[in-house]
């Protein structure tokens, strides 16, 4: 009786050790996320800048003096 639970006793830590020799595979990390907010560069800024000028403009010269079609 002695001997068959040390050969269960043997076999349960011949077992449990073979856990931790093949552990599980992990996932590798998620990718880092970016800066938050949009990356805005100068022509964003300078497309922004001319088109309100040119509107300014448009308004001014066209629709204010009426001489346009509209």
């Amino acid at each position: 009786m002695e001997i068959v639970f040390r050969k269960n006793a043997t076999i349960l830590v011949v077992l449990l050790s073979t856990q931790c020799v093949f552990p599980a595979r992990v996932p590798p990390p998620p990718p880092t996320p970016g800066p938050v907010g949009l990356s805005v560069d100068g022509g964003i800024f300078f497309l922004l800048f001319f088109a309100i000028l040119s509107g300014f403009y448009l308004t001014k010269r066209y629709i204010s003096n009426k001489k346009s079609s509209l």
